[in-house]
């Protein structure tokens, strides 16, 4: 799970630590979802994307593969070590060129309104505080274009008045008691975007550890 709470020097901290171990911690079990996440977005060859808590930047280069090399992508994340780790892998298959890192929050995205074509967050937006996701969203919702597609992957709750799972409470109480281990929980995805203002257009749920993960395409409206 990636990077950027409100608490962004504790939290680049932290990340700045595992970042080199971090594939071999969680993006073995996120990978499949992510690659989900892309696929159901399906962008256009030539599109400008965003992702926010690129992480180790294995998300960075599938989204670029997913338009068959061509298009522009840019990368925001908190931590300095996961940028160092993802700016390798970029190199090592030069693609420089293509894939741009930035260091910021997404509580503040350092972007012109309008900016971007798509923008993916995989296993991220589940990280913030409760009082800052719509915070998160206005900002993605302003440097997106109209009509542009936002990509959600995330540990999801059910609708409210549904039942959850016992791995979803058992995980629920481990993140309320041990937040520094437990850094993220599952958020209500489909209808914390819907409540920004974005149209839903596709919304899978899929099961990881007996927990759901929503992977969800959502359409900025024009």
């Amino acid at each position: 799970m990636h990077s950027p709470h409100s608490d962004h020097t504790t939290n680049s901290a932290f990340y700045d630590r595992i970042s080199k171990a971090y594939d071999l911690i969680a993006d073995a079990s996120e990978h499949s979802y992510r690659q989900q996440g892309i696929t159901a977005l399906e962008l256009k060859p030539g599109s400008r994307v965003l992702e926010i808590g690129f992480g180790t930047g294995n998300g960075l280069i599938e989204l670029l593969e997913s338009m068959e090399g061509n298009g522009t992508i840019t990368g925001l994340d908190i931590s300095t070590g996961m940028r160092d780790v993802a700016l390798n892998k970029i190199k090592s298959k030069k693609l420089t060129d293509s894939i741009d890192l930035v260091i910021g929050t997404a509580l503040e995205l350092p972007f012109p309104a309008n900016s971007f074509d798509a923008i993916f967050i995989s296993f991220t937006l589940e990280l913030f505080e409760d009082t800052d996701i719509p915070n998160v969203l206005s900002e993605i919702r302003n440097v997106l274009k109209p009509g542009g597609r936002l990509g959600v992957v995330g540990l999801s709750l059910p609708p409210a008045g549904e039942p959850t799972s016992l791995m979803t409470r058992g995980y629920q109480w481990f993140h309320r008691h041990f937040p520094h281990i437990a850094d993220c929980k599952p958020i209500p995805i489909k209808e914390v975007i819907e409540e920004a203002g974005f149209i839903i257009v596709k919304n899978e749920i899929e099961s990881m550890w007996g927990m759901e993960v929503a992977v969800s395409v959502a359409l900025k409206p024009n």
